[in-house]
């Protein structure tokens, strides 16, 4: 028995037209995307990048077209990196790159190195950098001439990523810190203590030169003072000049003696 002859015509319809709408619902929801604001896509024919499309509505030929989307705001990288300093001491430090993908360049960007920078680009580049330029200094330089090191990597790992569209950004490089081993450590404390105690000897050497040129000059000052009260007596008639100064400051009062026979002061009986 033919049960398929039983089914209504126009439940034979309905399905189809059912089926019909469902195939394309999903062929034009599968033709449409949309690119968000900090973001590019990169739109494949059959495997292949054809092109690159801004934020907004696109249309996309299914089955045959794919899109892949790209983040093209600005991101951090940070790595590790170890390094030989000019007088061989072993340096390490972690450096923090901000970077984007270049909007422009991101179709050779992916067909060259992809689109997993981090790892493969930016991580190595900064270990080869931070080597060539910290081994042209010393430690010692590394401590007192930090902005220019940084000066250095930054601009060469901007040269270098640019070489593979890759663009850094706001803030450029970062060094959080110069770590040297514990023995160099222990000798730059050792140093600034040595320094910080010639520094106070010297203080003490200056101090005690000055108190002893102070006492110079008041021992000169006092034999000045003396010379010319001396001269001064000399050129008022010397005794008389004393006698006289006595007198000026006598107050009129006769000294009181137990004993009687003594001269009174300051009268001199010829």
């Amino acid at each position: 028995m033919n049960t398929s002859n039983n089914v209504p015509q126009s439940y034979r319809i309905l399905t189809f037209v059912i089926i019909v709408i469902v195939i394309g619902s999903i062929f034009v929801s599968g033709s449409f995307y949309t690119v968000r604001a900090g973001e590019k896509a990169l739109v494949f024919t059959w495997g292949k990048i054809t092109s690159v499309t801004s934020e907004g509505l696109h249309f996309k030929i299914p089955v045959m077209q794919a899109v892949q989307k790209v983040d093209i705001r600005t991101r951090k990288a940070e790595a590790p990196a170890a390094a030989a300093s000019k007088n061989m001491q072993n340096v390490s430090t972690i450096v923090t790159l901000n970077y984007y993908l270049d909007p422009q360049r991101l179709d050779v960007l992916y067909s060259t190195v992809g689109l997993e920078v981090e790892n493969k680009i930016i991580a190595a580049r900064i270990q080869e950098t931070v080597k060539a330029v910290v081994a042209r200094y010393t430690a010692e330089e590394l401590l007192s001439l930090r902005e220019q090191v940084r000066n250095e990597i930054s601009e060469s790992l901007t040269r270098q990523l640019l070489e593979y569209n890759i663009v850094v950004g706001a803030g450029g490089v970062q060094i959080t810190s110069f770590e040297f081993s514990r023995s160099f450590n222990e000798a730059i404390e050792d140093k600034q203590v040595a320094e910080q105690r010639a520094l106070t000897a010297r203080n003490n050497l200056e101090r005690v030169k000055v108190e002893a040129e102070q006492k110079v000059a008041q021992a000169k000052g006092e034999a000045e003072s003396i010379r010319i009260q001396a001269d001064a007596i000399r050129s008022q008639g010397g005794k008389e000049y004393v006698n006289l100064k006595a007198i000026e400051k006598w107050d009129g009062k006769l000294p009181v003696y137990t004993g009687g026979g003594g001269p009174l002061p300051f009268i001199e009986i010829k």
